[in-house]
């Protein structure tokens, strides 16, 4: 008797089971209901991405209650850089702004900013390199 297959699920019923596994299999945990997340588009003045993500990244060690500090140029714009940050809780990415590394790297790269736009507040639900989140 020949096999026949099961029709492959609709994109609707392929998201409608993820979700449900999502939620079976994890619920969110205070620690990761508490986590504060910014993503932004910076861009430089031109010529300046380079030099301006070098400053972003010599701060970024050091910071209380930060779990991860990514700066990513933009492939498309070699003046923009997107960086994505996820904070344990808003409290610590308020402290850090007054760090004296913070500040000095303020200073340092103001100058070569010429717009910081697209920032969105996130509140990330976890991932890969978050801990126990």
């Amino acid at each position: 008797m020949p096999q026949t297959r099961s029709p492959a699920p609709t994109r609707r019923q392929a998201l409608a089971g993820a979700a449900a596994s999502l939620a079976a299999g994890s619920a969110l945990t205070q620690e990761t209901a508490s986590m504060y997340g910014l993503i932004g588009k910076m861009t430089a003045r031109p010529g300046q991405g380079a030099a301006l993500a070098q400053v972003l990244l010599e701060g970024v060690s050091g910071m209380p209650g930060c779990l991860s500090y990514v700066v990513a140029a933009d492939p498309a714009a070699p003046d923009v850089l997107w960086i994505t940050e996820v904070w344990e809780t808003g409290e610590a990415h308020r402290a850090s702004l007054s760090l004296p590394s913070v500040q000095a790297a303020i200073a340092r790269g103001r100058p070569m900013i010429a717009a910081l736009e697209s920032v969105a507040q996130t509140q990330p639900l976890g991932g890969h390199g978050l801990g126990g989140a």
